[in-house]
């Protein structure tokens, strides 16, 4: 009877605290991107989340979704980038935490961005989640042909929690690297990557070339067509 009171404890024990043992694993993916921008290679070990190999045309952008870190934890993100040295030049690399809305902390918010997506918004101080501030995790973007990146930081105010790497110059490929926390742990947030620039404007394809000309040459005999 004493043996089987010890396992009754033990197992309401464990059926009240399945969530403390519990840890959810880690996700990260592509959320969704824009101007010509991709990402592949993303995966995750302990407490590192690699994005993979990142490419950014000038102007573009792409959101990586995270998803289940544990509470208070500090991960190391890592990923590769590179621009376009011909056709899409650019110097600047953004990287900004965008937390889901409905979180109980969305008053401190202030005016959204046009890019922030339906069911997000920009990350405030009181949130918890941060690009692991204050963790001495590294933040930094090391090009391969030598030189670092300089690095802009707002984590300050509640407008935003952001990063700025600039000084990527002829397309250069760069190790990009920071931290991230979610001090409450659960949540489920974006990392949004972008760069600056304008959008190079694509020469048409040879067929486009053709039906132009085309276009062209039935307008010019319309005209020279005699009035009936």
């Amino acid at each position: 009877m004493r043996a089987l009171g010890v396992a009754l404890v033990l197992g309401c024990a464990a059926a009240i605290s399945p969530a403390a043992a519990r840890a959810d694993p880690i996700t990260v993916s592509v959320n969704s991107t824009s101007g010509g921008a991709s990402t592949s290679g993303l995966s995750t070990t302990a407490l590192n989340l690699d994005f993979g190999s990142v490419k950014l045309p000038s102007g573009s952008s792409t959101t990586i979704f995270v998803g289940g870190l544990q509470a208070n934890k500090n991960y190391t993100v890592t990923f590769s980038v590179k621009g376009n040295p011909a056709l899409n030049p650019w110097d600047t690399l953004t990287a900004e935490i965008l937390d889901p809305l409905a979180d109980g902390f969305d008053a401190l918010d202030g005016a959204q961005p046009g890019y922030v997506p339906a069911g997000y918004s920009t990350s405030n101080n009181m949130d918890g989640l941060s690009f692991a501030w204050n963790s001495g995790l590294a933040r930094s973007a090391t090009f391969a042909n030598g030189g670092n990146a300089s690095l802009f930081v707002d984590e300050d105010t509640n407008m935003r929690d952001m990063l700025r790497f600039s000084g990527f110059t002829g397309g250069q490929t760069g190790l990009v690297t920071f931290g991230l926390r979610d001090r409450m742990g659960g949540h489920g947030f974006l990392v949004r990557l972008s760069v600056n620039g304008t959008p190079s404007v694509l020469n048409p394809e040879p067929a486009s070339l053709l039906l132009l000309g085309t276009g062209l040459a039935g307008l010019v005999a319309y005209r020279r067509r005699p009035s009936a």
